[in-house]
């Protein structure tokens, strides 16, 4: 009897402690943030990383993609070396995710700040951001070829604008100047909003800004654009044309990403990237990134990393091969 009652309550604390990790399972599998999230960006306020990282915070709450606030927190020092030493600092963090562009390659290529991004946790590729040449509007520069021309001519002292040094304006720059043989003096800006303004000022002589910068600027008649730095033309400007089809094989582009901490928990890495699976779906992203001259092309984990460590061997390439 003691026997037999012994074994019906061994059996029944074995079916409880099952029940319960089961529903231990089904918990962590719904997964929401307990606080809300911060939202780091690898630049300062008022560029296209800024821009497009808050309009994702934007449509995140009007969407009601996340169950706790999104927010942004710009952190932009050392051409991104802020952000990422940041990162590093919250390993396992559940409520931090980090917006990147191509600095997340190249500062810890150009900079020992003790990062290695293989470290951290893809989340979502939202798209590809694509390079124009922009002049004044009222600069008599037409052409490709006038530009050229008026660089050399300037002797070194032709200001371009750009976005930190050693990021994506300044190698771009560089992929000119190895092309044409000619210098340029760079002057370095916190973000692509006030890289526009100096231009529409005329502080400086031209720039590489990413078309999202620039649009206002362009559409109100202030600024003009020479060539695209991409495979074909683009639909917004369909009279502006690639340094390719004009002999000048200068391609390039910035991604637009998210990623997480290291060692961020399962359950929260699939919450996020759903949550951004779901906003690259959305109609006000696909409008925003198609009259921005963005490509929206979502990748995300192994393929992500893969991306990501893939553009940091060309990137590591390009560096060596500009310096």
């Amino acid at each position: 009897m003691y026997n037999k009652l012994t074994k019906k309550i061994a059996v029944a604390a074995i079916s409880t402690v099952a029940l319960l990790a089961g529903a231990a399972q089904a918990v962590a599998g719904d997964w929401k943030p307990q606080k809300p999230v911060e939202l780091v960006i690898m630049a300062g306020q008022g560029g296209g990383a800024d821009r497009i990282a808050r309009l994702f915070q934007s449509i995140i709450q009007k969407e009601n993609l996340s169950n706790m606030p999104i927010l942004p927190v710009n952190k932009g020092g050392g051409s991104g070396a802020e952000a990422l030493r940041y990162l590093k600092d919250k390993e396992g963090d559940a409520h931090v995710i980090m917006a990147t562009l191509n600095s997340y390659y190249t500062t810890p290529l150009r900079t020992d700040i003790g990062v290695d991004i293989e470290e951290f946790t893809p989340l979502a590729r939202m798209a590809m951001d694509t390079f124009v040449l922009w002049v004044n509007a009222d600069s008599d520069i037409q052409t490709l070829d006038d530009y050229v021309a008026a660089v050399k001519a300037a002797g070194g002292s032709w200001k371009m604008g750009g976005t930190g040094t050693g990021q994506e304006d300044s190698l771009v720059t560089a992929m000119l100047e190895k092309e044409f043989g000619i210098q340029h003096t760079y002057v370095p800006f916190k973000g692509g909003g006030t890289v526009a303004k100096n231009l529409v000022g005329n502080h400086i002589n031209a720039t590489v800004n990413n078309p999202a910068e620039q649009m206002g600027f362009w559409q109100a008649g202030k600024v003009r654009p020479i060539v695209a730095f991409t495979p074909e033309r683009l639909a917004v400007f369909p009279d502006v044309p690639t340094a390719r089809e004009l002999g000048h094989d200068i391609v390039y582009w910035m991604q637009r990403s998210f990623v997480a901490p290291k060692d961020m928990p399962a359950d929260a890495v699939a919450y996020y990237t759903e949550m951004l699976e779901q906003l690259g779906a959305t109609p006000e992203w696909q409008e925003y990134a198609s009259g921005k001259a963005l490509v929206a092309d979502m990748l995300t984990g192994d393929a992500l990393q893969n991306y990501f460590l893939n553009e940091r061997s060309k990137h590591a390439e390009i560096l060596a091969s500009i310096e």
